[in-house]
């Protein structure tokens, strides 16, 4: 048995991509079913002529483990189901409303009802105390809505057979980066979230001078801590619960090709895959030592 078809490989494509009925049936009988689907659906969208061929193709990459599509394409291509075939996604930026943040929170839910992962930048959203004008109230802060977010990812995971994942981040620079460093310390918060803070340039420069650090919020100053504290405190964090990461900001917007028409502020749940709001992540996997010979590429 190859390590391809392992015990433990076999489970977890019966448990995440092999395709079952209402009733727990399977309707693929084999890995070979799954990869014959997967081929047979892509490959409907050539022209007739060539779909036969074009299926043959893609199956024999996929057979000899050469080339393996992303997870939800496994997962859904070729079932009738309502799903999305792109693994992952960065949302739309947050407005700092109410009605915009439960807008953005109904479109989590059906994104994730749908299969993929997201991913939000909470800076938008005002600090804890800060003033609702209009309403008489203080602002409860971005973590609590993260709360919401996090029930909504329970509920939805629930309902389905892919954990939830989401990806949330936050400006170095925000009132409540000390809240949103600390989060995960406490039992049970946010562990439908990877969390990670976004780190400036001009933060590091603090750092290495052992500079006050202001935090601000829409152009207004709510407090100064020291830049080093502050980065000692995401360190030890990180160590004790392996949390948050260190997003480093300013160098991913710098190096994006499209720096010029987007911005960047937020990464897809597992981080490696920087986007811009609305932007999509489809990782196939390549296998180089099964390219003994150069793909056929007619």
């Amino acid at each position: 048995m190859s390590d391809a078809q392992s015990p433990i490989a076999l489970q977890i494509w019966d448990m995440k991509y092999r395709l079952k009925g209402p009733d727990g049936t399977p309707v693929d009988d084999n890995v070979e079913a799954t990869w014959r689907r997967v081929a047979k659906a892509c490959a409907s969208v050539e022209d007739a002529a060539n779909r036969c061929r074009i299926e043959e193709q893609f199956l024999e990459a996929m057979s000899g483990y050469r080339f393996l599509p992303a997870g939800r394409i496994l997962a859904g291509a070729g079932t009738e189901r309502n799903v999305t075939l792109f693994n992952c996604f960065v949302m739309g930026t947050i407005p700092d409303d109410m009605g915009g943040i439960f807008d953005h929170l109904k479109e989590a839910a059906l994104t994730m009802q749908a299969g993929g992962g997201i991913g939000y930048d909470f800076s938008t959203l005002r600090p804890k105390g800060a003033a609702v004008h209009g309403v008489g109230a203080d602002a409860s802060g971005p973590l609590t809505f993260m709360d919401v977010w996090d029930s909504m990812c329970r509920t939805i995971m629930s309902a389905g057979h892919r954990r939830g994942a989401m990806m949330a981040t936050m400006r170095c620079d925000h009132p409540d980066i000390e809240a949103f460093i600390d989060a995960k310390q406490e039992a049970g918060r946010l562990r439908m979230f990877n969390l990670s803070v976004l780190v400036s340039d001009a933060f590091m420069t603090a750092v290495r001078q052992d500079d006050a650090w202001k935090l601000t919020f829409d152009g207004v100053v709510h407090g100064t801590v020291s830049a080093r504290a502050l980065w000692d405190r995401i360190m030890r964090s990180t160590y004790a619960c392996a949390e948050p990461g260190v997003v480093f900001i300013d160098r991913i917007n710098q190096r994006n090709n499209l720096h010029y028409c987007e911005t960047i502020s937020a990464t897809n749940p597992c981080g490696e895959q920087p986007l811009p709001p609305y932007g999509a992540c489809l990782l196939g996997s390549l296998n180089l030592t099964r390219l003994k010979t150069p793909p056929n590429c007619d």
